[in-house]
């Protein structure tokens, strides 16, 4: 039943460590509901001072049972506030209310099907009897507490939803914040409607309070920006510009890692558009020479992290120079899935650490702007499109800051840049040719530089590269499904890559989800 009136506080996530949390709040937000991230720590009392609206528990790694595993604040299941336990939220609401949940030494991961009952309750009302839902669990909910009503199942978890309208608390096993759960959406919205909240959190506000966050941080000084061509940095420019207009100057680092005609779209796309001023660094050199012999993700990803920031220092030395004042704050186009990933969350698990958050250097001497640290790839886009960004660079399709130098397995090397910048020229090509551009998120092409394929090209015997194709779709890189490519156009790339690639005579196709793998190879 729903509450009555409207709350307008915002919807707290109880940040168990799990890495969706930031994407119940996405959901959530998409909803036009505020929402925040808490840690798991606050007590119930510290929560209800927050004036919460409703209240999620996020999935987590640990097992409810396990010695030292996070416990529900105490008190905060009977308190009142309207409450949605997701997977691990789930179990501790179902454990400590009175059911049972058990370790079977079976789990269930990635995608099942859920069976509705035949009482569908509120959160599953009119919805198709049987639909695919996203698991990510190893205890399992056997038993539902005292009040509660069993409204879907699966194979493996006799208790997949439950709710207690009564006193407005609900759960499920399953993921709905992710793009696999077919309904999960419309469950979140309906826990939100039940729960009273209000429904007027739009992009158009995120953008009025980032600007006001800016111009305070930033006050009267001046500001660089690393500007990379793509929609995060472009977004993220267009922001602190609206903020504090020409104490803005973009740096764009050329550092040898770029596909072809990167450099040429940003000063034709980004600068026509909004005028600002940009500064080129030529810096090819010092990235490849630094990246030599390097083989290791990480160190890859230190090194890129590091000499853009040693780019930027001569960038606005030379700034401060023509302006007579130094630029003190270096902004960036960090989403939250590059800070989740890096280990960045509460108790969340360092996946890798991206270029412009764990790889930064320990003596940075700016300070950081980064508007978007909280807003997923969708939410920018969005975010671009009511700052009246181009088309064209809304929707370009996401390019990691280190660019070739972690699509390269291997060591990075001026001719194996080569080489693969010709194939993802010609990949590019074919799936602009098909339409896809819109209909693919990304497709990262993998050079397997320390892998050698026997081929045959010319009636005569060739020891080739083979290259990987790894398109996905996506809506926001938290998870991916590996794209459905129609086989003429994975035959168009292929025959065009070996004909026109001499170095390269294998081309594969990486059809792997996220999880368990993530859309870049490094």
């Amino acid at each position: 039943m729903s509450r009555p009136g409207l709350a307008s506080g915002p919807v707290l996530v109880v940040d168990y460590g799990a890495q969706y949390a930031q994407l119940i709040a996405r959901r959530v937000r998409e909803c036009q509901v505020y929402s925040l991230i808490v840690p798991s720590s606050l007590s119930t009392a510290e929560i209800m001072a927050l004036r919460p609206s409703a209240v999620i528990l996020s999935g987590g790694p640990s097992s409810c049972y396990a010695e030292g595993a996070p416990p529900a604040p105490a008190g905060l299941l009977v308190s009142g506030v309207p409450i949605l336990g997701i997977c691990y939220g789930f179990q501790l609401m179902i454990r400590d209310l009175g059911g049972e949940v058990l370790h079977t030494g079976t789990g269930e991961y990635g995608a099942a099907l859920l069976h509705v009952a035949h009482d569908p309750g509120l959160l599953l009302e009119g919805m198709p009897t049987t639909q695919q839902v996203w698991m990510s669990h190893g205890d399992t909910c056997a038993v539902a507490p005292p009040g509660f009503k069993v409204t879907a199942s699966t194979a493996g978890t006799p208790v997949a939803v439950a709710e207690d309208t009564t006193h407005c608390l609900f759960g499920m096993q399953f993921h709905p914040e992710v793009m696999h759960t077919d309904q999960g959406l419309i469950m979140i919205r309906r826990f939100l409607k039940a729960a009273g909240c209000r429904t007027d959190w739009t992009m158009r506000g995120v953008i009025d309070e980032q600007v006001e966050r800016i111009r305070v941080q930033v006050g009267v000084g001046r500001a660089i920006c690393g500007l990379s061509g793509g929609v995060d940095s472009a977004v993220a420019a267009a922001l602190v510009q609206r903020a504090i207009g020409s104490r803005l100057t973009c740096v764009f680092v050329d550092h040898g890692l770029l596909r072809v005609g990167e450099a040429e779209q940003v000063e034709k796309d980004f600068v026509a558009a909004t005028g600002v001023e940009l500064r080129v660094v030529d810096a090819a050199d010092e990235f490849i020479s630094a990246l030599a012999d390097v083989t290791d993700p990480e160190a890859k990803r230190k090194i890129v992290g590091r000499e853009f920031i040693r780019a930027f220092e001569q960038a606005a030395a030379e700034i401060a120079g023509e302006h007579h004042e130094a630029a003190g704050y270096l902004v960036q186009g960090t989403l939250y899935p590059d800070v989740v990933e890096s280990g960045g969350g509460t108790g969340t698990a360092n996946i890798k650490s991206h270029h412009n958050v764990g790889g930064l250097p320990e003596d940075l001497a700016f300070e950081l702007v980064e508007p978007l640290r909280e807003l997923f790839k969708d939410e920018v886009r969005q975010v671009g499109a009511e700052l009246g960004l181009p088309e064209q660079i809304v929707w370009r399709q996401p390019f990691p800051g280190p660019g070739l130098a972690i699509r390269i397995i291997g060591a990075v090397t001026p001719e194996r840049l080569r080489i693969l910048s010709a194939a993802d020229v010609i990949v590019r090509a074919e799936l602009s040719a098909a339409g896809m551009d819109r209909s693919i998120w990304q497709c990262p092409v993998v050079l397997l530089a320390d892998v050698r394929s026997v081929g045959v090209q010319g009636d005569g015997r060739t020891y080739g590269y083979p290259v990987v194709l790894r398109p996905v779709t996506s809506e926001d890189a938290m998870t991916a499904d590996w794209a459905r490519i129609p086989e003429a156009v994975l035959a168009a790339i292929s025959t065009r890559i070996t004909n026109e690639v001499p170095e390269i005579n294998r081309v594969v196709l990486d059809i792997t989800t996220k999880p368990p793998a993530t859309i870049e190879w490094e």
